[in-house]
């Protein structure tokens, strides 16, 4: 009895040790919770967080500050003076600048100074963008290393090299955005030199090329001027220039898409005998059909879509060019003529139609989700 007793007791002390020790070595190979740090892939990959962080910030903003994110106006040489820029950053009417013809130094000093603007307003923090191709970097931005010009570029490895160098400057100077590469083919004398488009086999490869390695420095990268501006023949700086019939360049624009391009520039190009994307004699900034239904929609692109500058002569003689481009699906105004007056009549549309705040709302938690995803916003 008594041994019988004996044994009992020492299978308890068994059993209870190896239960014991079974607990511990769950909570020893138990995985600990990894959390994934917001990162520029996020925009694209996305992010369990992202959503809900877009979401706070917008929320605590008020209409003026929701509309002038999709504001852009350009600072430098070229652009509005010193003065106009203190005004509408100041008066909290933009969310980002593109600095035009200026010196490394001079912008360098501009960002720190907006910025501090900025945190002092409680704006928040600016997409800073420039024409940084390698075929007008040199004289854009004055005193940035000497690269080949685009239609110099000899390989992928080249491509990934100019890419590098530019993105270091810009990098020094604290601009996130850069309006490069160019993905039209080489005939229009106004964007051919400035693309890979003198061999149309290279477009895609040298092009994704410049984009991976730009965006690998936590720079937006930007292709343009969609949907195709090397076969027209004229300059959409002086009028509106007109594909007529079928997009032949819109080839290029697919796989840059599929392998993340975050942003692409819409041309002020209209498109004619078109059946599927005609845009009834508007330039694609303001069509629908172009921005929406063909980029959006058939091309599944989620990125930030930029219009080309609306002082430009293909967009500029349009009454309420502002609103249009918007409703069509655009996020961003680049260097609208008066930033006051496309805020104004922006707000205007904004309170009266449903429809249309819904598209400024998405357009600035798009953009919203872009500065988080680069780190401007904590």
């Amino acid at each position: 009895m008594n041994n019988t007793i004996f044994s009992f007791a020492i299978a308890a002390i068994c059993f209870s040790a190896c239960a014991q020790n079974t607990s511990e070595t769950d909570t020893i190979i138990k995985a600990p919770e990894v959390i994934q740090p917001i990162s520029f892939n996020s925009f694209i990959e996305g992010h369990p967080d992202l959503e809900a962080k877009t979401d706070s910030v917008f929320n605590t903003m008020t209409e003026k500050a929701i509309i002038a994110q999709l504001l852009m106006p350009a600072a430098g040489r070229l652009g509005k003076s010193e003065e106009r820029i203190d005004f509408l950053v100041e008066n909290g009417y933009v969310g980002g600048m593109i600095l035009l013809n200026g010196t490394k130094d001079q912008f360098s000093n501009w960002v720190k100074k907006y910025e501090g603007i900025n945190s002092e307003k409680g704006n928040l923090p600016f997409l800073y963008s420039a024409d940084a191709e390698p075929s007008l970097v040199n004289r854009k931005i004055l005193n940035s290393t000497t690269v080949k010009k685009a239609n110099q570029v000899g390989s992928v490895n080249e491509a990934h090299d100019v890419a590098e160098t530019i993105s270091s400057d810009l990098n020094e100077i604290g601009i996130n955005y850069n309006f490069a590469p160019v993905v039209d083919m080489s005939p229009n004398k106004t964007v051919g030199y400035r693309g890979f488009g003198s061999d149309p086999k290279n477009i895609v490869p040298y092009s994704n090329a410049f984009i991976q390695t730009t965006q690998e420095h936590n720079i937006i990268a930007t292709a343009k001027h969609f949907p195709g501006h090397g076969l027209v023949s004229g300059d959409t700086h002086k009028s509106l220039q007109v594909i007529d019939g079928e997009l032949k360049e819109l080839g290029y624009y697919p796989p840059l898409i599929e392998n993340g391009v975050a942003s692409i520039m819409v041309a002020h190009i209209a498109v004619k005998n078109n059946k599927q994307f005609d845009t009834d004699g508007m330039p694609a900034t303001c069509s629908k059909e172009i921005v929406t239904d063909l980029l959006r929609d058939s091309l599944g692109f989620q990125g930030l879509i930029v219009t080309d500058a609306m002082g430009m002569g293909g967009v500029s003689s349009i009454p309420n060019s502002s609103v249009l481009a918007i409703d069509a699906g655009c996020d961003i105004l680049l260097m609208p003529k008066d930033a006051v007056k496309a805020h104004e009549e922006i707000s205007k549309a904004y309170r009266t139609n449903e429809a249309f705040k819904l598209k400024v709302d998405t357009a600035a938690k798009r953009i919203i989700r872009m500065k988080i995803c680069l780190g401007l916003i904590k």
